[in-house]
């Protein structure tokens, strides 16, 4: 028989299946595991959730968006009386201290405002004397051990390590690191309010000095208000933070949380800082605030 004649056609290879799709895919979801992380170091969440502060090194703002000298910041107009039982709002600036032009900036907002003041700052005696100055409240920002190992309060921190003494002695010297204030907010914090000894010495120490205390609620485990309340030292919480996200949409979407919840409560108690798109919002939504029937205080007013 005739044999037959091998083809010379090449047998088709197929291709492997692409693993670009799935390489796509777990890039995406390591994307959103990065982000999501981020999120929970990178300063505090809105509402009352929990949340940890992380000390974060603020951009320099650009020349236009800072004043120069405190002469030449000039006051804004001076703030409408709001009829009887309105919603009362306090705002408080946290981390002044390190920076005079983006501290100021806030003085010219036409309410009552606290400049919440870090001891051991260069020019925490100077935001203190100016913001007094202007008509606007200060307070202590106490440095305060967070859960975060990688993030670093600044000086003066009071940590969960110390003793009772040195507790005392830290508290101490940070109050005197500054003109006499009426009260304070804890800086990050997370760990040192949720330890109970830890805030009876903190609270203790206020008490003796005569200054209220202002929870900032960087823990849902945090006990400084509770503390605060048994030891007869007068006290409230945080309500909401402006600017976990510096931008001004995200803050005005806060403004506006901040807005419901006074009007639902009476009162409540906004933590921001010295960002420039803070800033920017607050300078655009606080004549709505006002227009709309809220009144501003200081901190001070809302404590009991």
């Amino acid at each position: 028989m005739p044999q037959r004649r091998r083809s010379l056609r090449r047998p088709v290879r197929r291709r492997p299946p692409s693993r670009v799709p799935l390489l796509v895919g777990i890039a995406i979801v390591l994307i959103a595991i990065i982000f999501v992380v981020e999120r929970q170091f990178a300063g505090y969440f809105g509402g009352r959730g929990p949340a940890h502060h992380v000390a974060v090194a603020s951009p320099t703002p650009a020349v236009s968006e800072t004043p120069g000298p405190l002469e030449s910041i000039t006051p804004g107009p001076s703030p409408t009386a709001a009829p009887s039982g309105a919603p009362r709002i306090a705002i408080i600036i946290d981390d002044c201290g390190y920076s005079l032009p983006r501290d100021l900036v806030f003085l010219k907002l036409p309410i009552p405002l606290t400049m919440s003041i870090l001891p051991m700052t260069p020019h925490g005696k100077e935001v203190a004397a100016d913001a007094v100055a202007a008509g606007k409240a200060v307070m202590l920002h106490i440095p305060m051990e967070p859960f975060s190992s990688g993030a670093n309060p600044g000086p003066g921190e009071i940590s969960t390590t110390m003793t009772d003494a040195q507790i005392d002695t830290q508290l101490n010297a940070d109050i005197a690191s500054l003109p006499p204030l009426p009260g304070a907010n804890n800086h990050m914090g997370s760990k040192a309010s949720s330890d109970p000894r830890v805030m009876r010495d903190v609270i203790d120490i206020l008490k003796h000095n005569d200054m209220f205390f202002i929870d900032s609620m960087t823990a849902m485990t945090t006990v400084g208000a509770s503390t605060a309340r048994q030891l007869g030292v007068p006290t409230a919480e945080r309500d909401v933070f402006l600017d976990d996200s510096v931008n001004v949409p995200y803050i005005e979407g806060q403004i506006r949380q901040l807005e419901a919840t006074a009007k639902k409560n009476g009162a409540a108690i906004a933590i921001g800082h010295p960002f420039p798109a803070t800033y920017q919002a607050l300078a655009t939504m606080v004549p709505q605030m006002q227009a709309a029937g809220f009144a501003f205080v200081d901190a001070k007013t809302l404590v009991k």
